[in-house]
């Protein structure tokens, strides 16, 4: 058996020395990986640098920074293999930054070209040449574009693979998250999606209901319960394709 993981949390370029990214630790990806680990299985796990990382003789690590290379890496990846599954914890940047420019570039655009201000900006920031903004300003304006979904890609690659994807709410009532939980699970064709709320997570603490497309629940109370669920529930999936 082969699977592929994502785990940590993508960093967008501001400039050379700055970004913008998330408080994704990869601690859950980490533990999904340790528990596929104890199994027969050959896992490609696709992380951070900044990511805790599992420990395991058939997990070979592929390093990303930016939603960019992410999406990259795993084309290649499953350009290259054919997997059993694709456990997609990583929580992946919305947003990248498109330009950055000084209140007095943002003032000046608006009143240069207001019909396609966006373009406006991308061109000022394109003139600029030093590879880190300068901090003589009081004001950066950061224009963000948005970023692919990268779950949407996955079954195009590969129809066949155990698609597992998270989605992540915050301090939400438990019938709204799960309704988000059922809407992407069909949307991207996921076999699981793994529902949670920031507002239950808290170290090894980790609440979280795993729907399949059958629309059954089963919950879980820590990472490493959730880690060893999605194991048996993949596992057991995989024995009856």
């Amino acid at each position: 058996m082969r699977i592929l993981i994502t785990s940590g949390g993508t960093s967008e370029k501001i400039d050379d020395v700055r970004a913008i990214t998330n408080h994704s630790s990869g601690k859950l990806g980490k533990a999904i990986a340790e528990s596929f680990a104890k199994e027969d299985v050959v896992i490609d796990l696709i992380t951070t640098r900044n990511a805790v990382k599992p420990e395991g003789k058939m997990i070979h690590f592929h390093l990303i920074d930016s939603t960019a290379d992410l999406e990259r890496t795993l084309k290649d990846l499953m350009t290259a293999n054919t997997y059993d599954a694709v456990i997609h914890s990583m929580a992946v940047s919305d947003f990248t930054p498109e330009s950055s420019v000084t209140l007095e570039d943002l003032e000046s655009a608006i009143a240069k070209e207001p019909a396609d201000l966006p373009k406006a900006l991308v061109d000022i920031a394109n003139e600029r040449t030093e590879k880190k903004i300068s901090s003589d300003t009081d004001h950066l304006v950061v224009v963000l574009k948005k970023n692919p979904k990268i779950i949407s890609l996955i079954k195009n690659l590969q129809p066949k693979t155990i698609l597992v994807g998270f989605k992540l709410l915050v301090d939400v009532p438990m019938i709204e998250l799960l309704n988000v939980a059922k809407a992407s699970l069909e949307k991207n064709h996921a076999d699981f999606i793994l529902a949670n709320d920031l507002a239950e997570i808290r170290d090894e603490k980790h609440h979280g209901y795993l729907i399949n497309k059958q629309h059954k629940i089963k919950e879980a109370h820590t990472k490493t319960e959730i880690a060893e669920l999605i194991k048996e529930e993949v596992m057991k999936l995989e024995e009856v394709k």
